[in-house]
């Protein structure tokens, strides 16, 4: 919780600098482009302070009125911050059309250049850090609000690419076409941030690269346990929900299968941070598909085995060529 709360503010502190310088120096020059990149950074700024409230209210434990947690508050950030990065996208396409139609003079270029050179610097700086804390941390509020200003790196570029341009050629309508472009990068990382936090509001299953860790904890088990099903998986936030069946064999005392489900659900953990892990144990049901796996186990643990399978006579007689009991009783 530290590690994101510290990093969240080190983003606030520096789009309230960036913000600040951009917005006078597009005053100063009269371009659209670098006011355009300012409103950008001013929404960076919101975005900033809504991840940095979300990450402390994620981090709280669960309470009477949220059983499974804060991580959704996370989402919730995610998907308002996408939206702000609509509404700048849209900004900067009001203010360019009419600048498109009737260029004007751009004034102290070399001033434009070195500000968003410098905007570039440590956007990038800030937003990598950003975004290998959210990684590791499993943060989407994080995550949006290194998107935020990695968008920020590469419009930065851009007009700092175009006042480079302008300098050259003179010409000016350069200005309105880059910020237009800058418009086009923006919407791109709004809809990645909307698709993807979305998909956590619904309750939309964990990527096929998690749950593939998940099956692959379970068969490293499965001399242990009969079968495993109903594998239920979402995502709140950082955390990570996950909810199967295991069929145990049913002569199995209660407190090994505790045992057993305490070992998957450790190891589960350690594949996955975050990971809470909540698994229905039921016996095996002879004369089923279940008889199958027990027939496994009692051919491979032998004779000494087969007295300790009380509710697995179907499958112990079908190795000594005796038809199982059709009414029901094992």
């Amino acid at each position: 919780m530290d590690e994101k709360v510290k990093i969240a503010r080190l983003s606030v502190i520096s789009n309230t600098l960036l913000t600040g310088g951009k917005l006078a120096v597009g005053l100063a020059m009269n371009s659209v482009a670098v006011i355009s990149e300012a409103l950008h950074s001013g929404l960076d700024l919101t975005a900033a302070l809504i991840a940095y409230a979300s990450v402390r209210q994620s981090s709280r434990p669960a309470d009477a009125e949220h059983n499974y947690g804060h991580g959704k508050f996370e989402n919730v950030a995610a998907i308002i911050e996408a939206l702000l990065i609509v509404a700048a996208g849209i900004m900067i396409v009001l203010q360019s059309i009419p600048k498109l139609l009737g260029a004007r003079e751009v004034h102290h270029l070399g001033l434009g250049m070195a500000v968003m050179g410098l905007s570039a610097a440590v956007n990038l700086v800030i937003s990598s850090l950003l975004m290998r804390t959210a990684r590791r941390t499993g943060s989407p509020a994080l995550e949006a609000d290194a998107w935020h200003l990695r968008t920020d790196v590469y419009t930065s570029a851009g007009v700092f690419m175009a006042m480079l341009a302008i300098q050259l050629t003179g010409w000016y309508i350069l200005d309105p076409l880059i910020a237009l472009a800058v418009s086009l990068f923006i919407f791109k990382a709004a809809y990645d941030l909307l698709r993807g936090s979305w998909g956590s509001i619904v309750d939309a299953r964990l990527p096929d690269d998690e749950e593939r860790l998940i099956r692959q904890v379970l068969t490293s088990y499965a001399g242990e346990f009969v079968q495993f099903h109903d594998l239920r998986t979402r995502r709140a936030g950082p955390d990570r929900h996950i909810d199967f069946h295991l069929v145990v064999p049913g002569y199995r005392p209660i407190s090994q299968v505790h045992q057993l489900c305490d070992a998957i659900e450790d190891d589960i953990r350690r594949q996955l941070d975050g990971a809470s892990v909540l698994i229905h144990t039921e016996p095996c049901r002879p004369g089923t598909s279940d008889c199958h796996v027990c027939r496994v186990h009692i051919s491979l643990a032998g004779s000494a085995q087969k007295h300790r399978c009380e509710e697995c006579h179907a499958c112990a007689g079908r190795l000594e060529g005796v038809p199982p009991d059709t009414n029901g009783n094992g």
